[in-house]
């Protein structure tokens, strides 16, 4: 069993009410709200000692030989003898009374043992649960989409995974497109296949799955619906959709710049309150909206998707909440990865 390699006590940390942090000692001095009393010396030496000196310590505790105790831990014994002679040091006081013919804990030994051993126990146990559910790979992982983002390229993702993980399964879930990341923060989705348009402190942005040409959708009536094309500049002069919070900001100026590159605002006007909504104002010429190729929502009768000549390519990938990270995620995002490298023309998944 692998155990940290040091813990310190000032590790600890915690919210200095301005969004900051820092160690408790640094904090301890305030009064009222938010006070933290400072560690005793001793609990300060407990928490300074070096996780090797507690196994050298715990061991020969039990076995009450140095030479077991060597073998034991795999370390040569003058190792050991060093590892209690520094615990002893920090503690400043005789652990161990040692002849040429027995070894046996002093009372101050008796003592530090029955503190040590249920909190080592508890970090050991600990370590390893969270070791086993970071290494996990077989079981569901949930995997959130929204109505734009669901295309082929999804569903030869779901299989290439399932392939590769026998022990796995893919779920997908839908999610709003005006609140994509609500479902990742609160643990239902362990990750989002979303257009990369991303800047969330708390979200990973992980691998391309497909790059996307950018399209104006317009109502077949209107007179752009001819156009062989639009540039940027077009776009000043007609109405876009509003967009209002949780719609991600990020996401939002990647699909309808806010400005051309002359610096002309492009008008967002018309609040939406689903994409459904959005598509059918589309449909009715009130709007247009910047989009990407290929989503098969703008595929009507009633629409024309008109190529925008001077945006790049909008990229579709996985999302995840960096916190939640595990073995699952990681395989699946390593499975994007095999599929594109797969692709020698470099094309995207699922065309």
């Amino acid at each position: 069993m692998e155990a940290p390699n040091h813990i310190c006590a000032t590790d600890w940390r915690v919210d200095d009410g301005e969004g900051t942090s820092g160690p408790s000692s640094a904090v301890a001095t305030g009064h009222g709200i938010g006070r933290v009393d400072l560690l005793s010396e001793y609990e300060r030496t407990l928490l300074s000692m070096d996780i090797a000196e507690i196994e050298a310590f715990l061991v020969l505790a039990e076995e009450l030989h140095f030479g077991r105790t060597a073998e034991r831990l795999h370390i040569p014994q003058p190792r050991v003898s060093r590892l209690v002679s520094a615990l002893e040091h920090r503690i400043g006081g005789t652990l161990f009374e040692r002849t040429s013919r027995r070894v046996r804990l002093t009372p101050l030994g008796r003592r530090l043992r029955g503190q040590l051993q249920p909190v080592y126990g508890q970090l050991v146990a600990a370590l390893e649960d969270g070791r086993a559910a970071a290494r996990m790979t077989e079981g569901v992982i949930r995997i959130g989409f929204s109505p734009t983002s669901n295309m082929a390229a999804l569903t030869r993702l779901t299989g290439a995974f399932e392939d590769r993980h026998p022990g796995s399964r893919a779920v997908l879930e839908g999610v709003s497109n005006l609140d994509p990341y609500s479902r990742l923060r609160c643990g239902e989705l362990d990750v989002l296949v979303n257009w990369l348009a991303v800047d969330e402190p708390d979200l990973t942005v992980g691998p391309v799955l497909e790059y996307r040409e950018r399209v104006l959708a317009v109502a077949s009536i209107d007179p752009l619906a001819v156009r062989r094309s639009v540039s940027v500049e077009d776009l000043a002069d007609c109405e876009f959709a509003l967009m209002v919070p949780p719609f991600p900001p990020a996401l939002y100026d990647a699909i309808i710049p806010p400005r051309t590159p002359s610096g002309r605002e492009i008008r967002r006007t018309q609040q939406v309150h689903s994409i459904h909504e959005l598509v059918a104002l589309v449909a009715q010429g009130r709007i247009v909206h910047s989009t990407a190729a290929g989503i098969p929502m703008f595929s009507r009768d009633d629409i024309a998707l008109v190529p925008i000549t001077d945006l790049p390519p909008l990229p579709l990938g996985l999302i995840w909440c960096t916190a939640h990270d595990n073995a699952r995620i990681q395989a699946l995002a390593a499975t994007v990865r095999a599929l594109r490298g797969a692709d020698s023309k470099g094309r995207s998944i699922g065309r």
